[in-house]
C-alpha cells in the first residue's frame, strides 16, 4: 500500500471509532397510531419532533387511523411494525384467531379520558334520557371506546344504538349536524367547545366503575418484526420512555403538541393535568389484566379468557 493509500485508510479508521451514535444510519420503523392527535398518543410523534427517538438511533414513519380496528390491519399484515392506541381486548381477539400480534408495552391505564357528549340544544341531559332510536359513538371496531360504549349498554342499561364514527373530529362534525346523537371525545378535541357551550358533555369511560383501573389499551408490535429486530425494539422502548419523561417534565412538550393541535397552551396544560395524569399512560402499568379479559368475554371479544401460556405469548413487555 503506498503512502497516501496507507494515511486515508488510517484517518478512516479514524472517523468510524470517532463517529457518534446519532450520525450512524438510523433504523426505521413504521408506527400506526390510533387517534394521532390525542396525548397519551404523541409519544412517537412529539419524541421524534424533539430528537428523542434519533438519539436512539430510530426514524419512525408515523400514520394516523381512525382507531384500533383500523390500527391493527397494518399490524397484521406486516406493512407496520408497531401500532400505538389499540384496544386491549381488541388486540387480544386478533392474537387468539392467530394474527401475529403482540402486546409490547401498556398504552392506557384507566377510563377517565374518554368522553361523551350531546349537542348544547340536545334534549338529552344523561344517558337515562336515551331510547333506541337514538345512536351512541364509537370509534371503530375493536377499539377502547367500543368497549366502554358495549359496556354501557351493558351494565349502565344505556339503550342507544352503538355507531361507529372514527376519530373525535369526525364524531364532533356529525353530532353537530345532528348524525348522531351522542358523540365520543378525547380531549383536547371538545373540551374547547364545552367551554363555549356548543356540546354538553353527559358521561366519561370512568362510568364504568370496573374499568378504572384496567389497562385498557396498549402498544402493540408485529410479532416476526419483534422476532427479527428484538434489539430495535428495546432501543424503541427505551426511547419511548425517555420521550414519556420528556412530555411532562418540558414546557416544550405543551407547546409543540398545542402547535399541533392548534389549541391554547393554557387549555392543553389543564386537558393534561385533567384527564392525562403520567401514571395513566406508563408503559410498565399493566393493571387488572383477568377483569379486562371478563369483560372482553361477556361482550363478546373473546369465547374465554387467554390461558397463562397465551398469555405469556401475548404479552412481551419490554422492561425499563
Amino acid at each position: 500500500m503506498t503512502a497516501p493509500r496507507c494515511f486515508a485508510f488510517i484517518l478512516a479508521i479514524v472517523a468510524g471509532l470517532a463517529w457518534p451514535d446519532g450520525a450512524q444510519a438510523q433504523d426505521k420503523l413504521k408506527v400506526v397510531i390510533g387517534q394521532i392527535n390525542n396525548w397519551e398518543n404523541q409519544v412517537p410523534t412529539l419524541g421524534s419532533q424533539a430528537g428523542i427517538f434519533a438519539k436512539h438511533g430510530l426514524e419512525l414513519e408515523t400514520l394516523g387511523t381512525q382507531g384500533a380496528g383500523e390500527t391493527l390491519q397494518p399490524i397484521i399484515s406486516g406493512s407496520a411494525d408497531i401500532g400505538i392506541g389499540v384496544g386491549t381486548s381488541g388486540a387480544m381477539r386478533a392474537f387468539v384467531q392467530g394474527a401475529p400480534v403482540r402486546a409490547l408495552a401498556a398504552g392506557f391505564t384507566g377510563t377517565n379520558d374518554l368522553f361523551w357528549y350531546v349537542r348544547a340544544d340536545s334534549p338529552i341531559k344523561s344517558f337515562k334520557d336515551l331510547t333506541e332510536s337514538h345512536t351512541i359513538a364509537y370509534s371503530t371496531n375493536g377499539s377502547a371506546s367500543n368497549n366502554i360504549v358495549l359496556g354501557f349498554v351493558k351494565v349502565l342499561g344505556v339503550k342507544a344504538r352503538p355507531t361507529p364514527t372514527g376519530g373525535p373530529p369526525a364524531t364532533l362534525t356529525m353530532v353537530m349536524s345532528r348524525q348522531v346523537d351522542v358523540g365520543w371525545g378525547a380531549p383536547p378535541l371538545g373540551i374547547q367547545e364545552a367551554q363555549e357551550g356548543k356540546i354538553r358533555i353527559i358521561g366519561r369511560g370512568s362510568d364504568l366503575a370496573d374499568t378504572r383501573n384496567q389497562t385498557v389499551r396498549v402498544v402493540v408490535v408485529n410479532a416476526d418484526a419483534l422476532k427479527a429486530r428484538p434489539e430495535v425494539m428495546v432501543r424503541f422502548m427505551r426511547a419511548y420512555r425517555e420521550t414519556l419523561d420528556w412530555m411532562y417534565t418540558s414546557p416544550d412538550a405543551i407547546k409543540m403538541y398545542a402547535e399541533k393541535v392548534k389549541r391554547p397552551e393554557a387549555l392543553v396544560r389543564l386537558v393534561v393535568k385533567d384527564f392525562y395524569p403520567k401514571e395513566a399512560i406508563s408503559p410498565d402499568r399493566v393493571e387488572d389484566i383477568d377483569k379486562v379479559m371478563a369483560d372482553a368475554v361477556a361482550l363478546k371479544f373473546l369465547t374465554a379468557p387467554l390461558s397463562k401460556e397465551q398469555r405469556t405469548e401475548f404479552f412481551q413487555l419490554q422492561k425499563r
